[in-house]
């Protein structure tokens, strides 16, 4: 897709046009699970699982084959306050790690069969400072969301999101207290591990921020994403979209790629019905965003780390419930007892 012209106006105009779920390939999935060789239930959230992959795939006999890891990288102005552990030059070197094959995501996407792609979004030039300027004018919004649409375009048939970017939880923790309110203290965390002065210093740089971006009054998802985001969070709400419209199911990381998430959910909550939650992280802030926008993630396993772990452990839970799913065999194959037709009706 040629999308780095983009205006505004028609990313908005494809979120109005949003395709809505496969009703038929939904209720083919339900149907054989009501047979399968198990009481109702009994598997849990895997059978949600292999619903809702078949509901946004289209597919009826639901099967992943071609899995994506797509890592946005992007810098932020903001890491000139002191919001990190760690300085801006780790988002570069971890960059260079990753196409190494030395990180941490790099041997759970091996393990899961999971294709990897990290997109280095102008790394020698950070967003500006969003407690002094906004991070975008609206065309440099719309060509970053375009470009993140670009994430598809190897045609993959689920897509998990991460990122990479020093500073990037201040800026998931301006966006949240912009969209959903509150004291910059409920959306603050370590981060990559300041101690408690760390924490304290940058809940005071998010309220900076936050007062310049949407002390006037509220604002709406993508205005708040364009005066506070930063080019991976615009890239992934791109990323998103695109998935959305060509019905690729989308397994979200943690507490940056969420906040990028709900800047589109603000716009419109039925946004992200194609997402899951792969994990909630030990980052504060990502547990509140997650009940904001009303999704229950699959892990939580106390990661912090970013770059897609989160959502590629969980991409192993989806693997899991649809190879449940379609080689389970059902009661009267096994010649066992108890099928749907067999018990007795309910009162």
């Amino acid at each position: 897709m040629a999308l780095s012209g983009l205006p505004l106006d028609d990313i908005r105009a494809l979120l109005r046009s949003m395709p809505g779920p496969d009703r038929a390939a939904f209720d083919s999935v339900a149907t054989r699970e009501a047979g399968l060789l198990k009481p109702p239930g009994a598997l849990g959230r895997l059978e949600e699982l292999s619903a809702w992959f078949a509901a946004w795939s289209g597919q009826a006999k639901p099967a992943i084959r071609k899995p994506l890891i797509a890592i946005f990288a992007g810098n932020h102005g903001i890491v000139a306050h002191g919001v990190s552990a760690y300085p801006p030059d780790v988002t570069a070197e971890m960059v260079s790690a990753f196409a190494a094959g030395g990180a941490a995501i790099n041997q759970l996407a091996r393990a899961q069969g999971a294709g990897l792609q990290v997109f280095d979004l102008a790394l020698d030039h950070p967003v500006p400072d969003i407690t002094q300027h906004d991070a975008f004018d609206e065309q440099g919004l719309a060509a970053t969301i375009a470009f993140g649409m670009e994430a598809i375009s190897s045609e993959p048939d689920v897509l998990c999101l991460g990122e990479m970017g020093i500073g990037n939880s201040s800026v998931a923790a301006t966006l949240s207290l912009c969209l959903f309110g509150g004291q910059a203290s409920d959306w603050v965390g370590p981060g990559t591990g300041l101690d408690r002065h760390g924490i304290e210093r940058k809940a005071l740089i998010v309220a900076r921020a936050a007062e310049r971006v949407c002390g006037d009054g509220p604002r709406f998802g993508l205005e708040v994403l364009r005066r506070a985001g930063g080019r991976e969070f615009a890239a992934i709400a791109g990323a998103i979209l695109a998935a959305r419209h060509q019905r690729i199911p989308v397994i979200l990381d943690g507490y940056a790629v969420t906040a990028a998430a709900a800047c589109l959910w603000a716009e419109d909550r039925s946004t992200l019905d194609h997402c899951l939650a792969g994990h909630v992280s030990a980052e504060p802030g990502h547990r509140r965003l997650l009940e904001q926008v009303g999704m229950r993630p699959l892990l939580d396993l106390s990661m912090r780390l970013g770059e897609g772990t989160g959502a590629a452990l969980a991409l192993g839970l989806v693997k899991s419930a649809l190879a449940a799913h379609a080689g389970m065999a059902n009661f009267s194959q096994m010649g066992v007892s108890g099928g749907p037709k067999e018990r007795a009706p309910e009162a």
